[in-house]
């Protein structure tokens, strides 16, 4: 079944041209069956590349998902034109009487903030607070993955030397979990960012589990049995292109950094990089579409409800 969203929604020719299988709204009212509903809290900067990239994994699976576009209602964006905005995207006070079968809270470029100086600060607390009673599982992204992390555990972020920033190795630290299914024991993952969250505060005792570490940058994937989360603090949803485009980005700003580790080929910013993450984020993905799938209420107005 192909990904359900807005006829005129700029990712749609972009999946099409990828050969994704998309599905209008017209196409989709003809069919009797309840698609997955998937909510995506868009906070980056360039809504329109995050939802192509998020639209992009979640289509791939096969089952009918229609994907709902949500954004902060107490911040404007800077980045994203906003007729862009209200053609396409609701709030979350538009949206909150709503039942999700999944939920994605994407990062954010703030990562060096305290959580409490963040000006939505407040409203994402309550948006979190709210996938509690709405929502069957969320999956929570970079800086979302440690705003939650921080607001459900009290776990803290720690400040790096300096950037995070590159393709790292991976080591796959349960295969028998679902969020796994068919995963390599050690793979590539593009990681951004100039915080990190520790093992040592992430433990057991909390009810998480890593499933996902880097020798070199840490725990990446985190899963939450009781709060049916998962939390991961790098971007295995990047297209090819865009830590160059970052990297691009810093040394225009005047950003002191280095060349983005084993993404040039030979380290060198005129070769092509070569996306060497693709096959594991359609994987992860994939694996938590199907486990949404085998596990949520039949009635979406169910969701939510103790059992």
């Amino acid at each position: 079944m192909p990904i359900r969203i807005p006829d005129k929604l700029p990712a749609r020719q972009t999946l099409e041209q990828e050969g994704v299988m998309v599905m209008g709204e017209t196409e989709a009212a003809r069919q009797d069956i309840r698609p997955l509903q998937i909510g995506l809290l868009n906070l980056m900067p360039d809504k329109i590349r995050t939802e192509t990239q998020i639209a992009r994994l979640i289509g791939a699976t096969p089952l009918q998902v229609e994907l709902s576009l949500i954004r902060i209602g107490s911040h404007k964006s800077k980045n994203t034109a906003e007729g862009h905005l209200i053609d396409f995207y609701q709030t979350w006070d538009e949206i909150k009487h709503r039942r999700f079968d999944g939920f994605i809270i994407t990062g954010a470029p703030i990562e060096t903030l305290g959580f409490e100086d963040v000006t939505y600060w407040d409203e994402l607390t309550k948006i979190l607070d709210w996938t509690t009673t709405n929502v069957h599982s969320s999956m929570n992204i970079c800086w979302g993955a440690m705003a939650a992390m921080y607001h459900f555990h009290n776990v803290p972020k720690h400040i790096l030397d300096k950037k995070a920033f590159g393709v790292f190795r991976h080591k796959n630290l349960n295969p028998s979990s679902p969020y796994l299914s068919g995963f390599s024991d050690d793979f590539s993952i593009p990681v951004s960012r100039w915080t990190e969250m520790r093992s040592s505060d992430i433990t057991a005792e909390l009810g998480l589990e890593i499933l996902m570490d880097s020798d070199e940058t840490g725990p990446c994937l985190v899963h939450e049995k009781k709060g049916n989360r998962l939390y991961i603090f790098n971007h295995i949803e990047y297209d090819s292109e865009s830590l160059g485009e970052e990297y691009s980005r810093d040394i225009a700003s005047g950003t002191a950094i280095e060349i983005p580790l084993n993404y040039y080929p030979f380290n060198n910013p005129e070769n092509k990089p070569q996306n060497r993450w693709r096959s594991h984020a359609h994987l992860l993905f994939g694996n938590w579409i199907n486990t949404i799938y085998q596990t949520t209420s039949y009635n979406a107005e169910d969701i939510g409800k103790k059992t």
